[in-house]
């Protein structure tokens, strides 16, 4: 590492006072061991993807997404692809990807664990999705990205909610959904891993996981899932049963293996979303089906129909040395 660039979100995470002061610690340990370090503040989710691709451009080896998995997300759109690594300095509510490596949570620690982290190819995710202008449009992903009951959850929670409660926004909003929201199916079409023989299933919830270990309560939220590997880990909730829907919860609130009825567990590399009825109009006519919503690494992103696909050797991320 000789030179890095810093991509700060001011507006992501709690703790904002604290945090100038916990960035200027991480350049400091940077700057300390030789490295040439630049903090960047970001505006906005295009923002940071486009000072992620110059600094590429501009010759940059390693970039800091400094925030949440959100933060995260935006900065892998200006680098995927490229030969630069992404590194993480963990500033957000949930930080998955930073539990998932291994990082600490102060962004000093995880800065010191940058300087003799070793540096992985990995695959990403690619989801292909319709925005809320009607177009057609794609992104990539790490952490995860979610079709119909979670990205609702996304969909229903305010930034606002985000920054004042933090996890607790999560959790709150999560249980008013599974006391109220009406679950909406939609088709998934899949093959799974080493195998040939495609598959149709009606769902009412995709998670397309490729972390093990999301930290909090949650940890294992699909079992098998690892960056290490080049498909992603699919949970198909083939229910609407919200008891079915809690005790999965429960199964990783308490580390247990045991099978839910209606939760089915595969890996694939190539899955496509369509709504099982005709999506609703935007022309004023009558409405035949409410939107199901797509959303990645935790940022809600637009609706159905969905493809979600493998992008192999797309990514250099530091990982820290074991």
């Amino acid at each position: 590492m000789r030179n890095a660039v810093l991509l700060y979100n001011p507006l992501s995470g709690a703790r904002r006072k604290r945090r100038q002061a916990e960035l200027e610690a991480a350049l400091g340990v940077l700057r300390a061991a030789g490295v040439h370090a630049e903090l960047v503040l970001t505006r906005s989710s295009d923002d940071a993807s486009e000072q992620a691709r110059q600094a590429v451009a501009a010759g940059c080896d390693t970039i800091f997404a400094c925030g949440g998995d959100g933060t995260i997300h935006d900065v892998l759109q200006g680098m995927a692809g490229s030969q630069a690594a992404l590194g993480v300095l963990p500033m957000g509510t949930a930080n998955a990807l930073a539990h998932d490596l291994g990082l600490p949570l102060r962004p000093a620690a995880a800065a010191r664990v940058a300087l003799t982290a070793s540096s992985r190819r990995i695959a990403l995710g690619r989801l292909r999705y319709q925005d809320f202008q009607g177009q057609p449009a794609e992104c990539y992903f790490t952490v995860a990205a979610g079709i119909g009951v979670d990205a609702h959850l996304f969909y229903k929670l305010t930034p606002a909610v985000k920054q004042q409660l933090g996890m607790a926004g999560y959790y709150l909003k999560a249980w008013h959904l599974w006391m109220t929201h009406r679950m909406r199916p939609f088709v998934v079409d899949y093959v799974e891993s080493g195998g040939a023989d495609p598959r149709r299933v009606v769902v009412t919830e995709l998670l397309a996981v490729r972390i093990r270990n999301f930290g909090g309560v949650l940890r294992e939220l699909a079992p098998g899932a690892s960056l290490r590997h080049d498909d992603v880990r699919l949970v198909l909730c083939r229910t609407a049963s919200r008891t079915w829907y809690l005790l999965y919860v429960l199964r990783g609130l308490l580390r247990q293996t045991w099978s839910v009825p209606g939760v089915e567990l595969v890996s694939s590399d190539k899955v496509s979303c369509q709504y099982l009825l005709p999506p609703a109009p935007t022309n004023g006519g009558p409405r035949s089906q409410p939107n199901v919503y797509v959303e990645a690494d935790g940022e809600l992103l637009g609706r159905l129909p969905a493809e979600i696909s493998i992008v192999p050797d797309a990514l250099s991320l530091l990982v820290p040395s074991q």
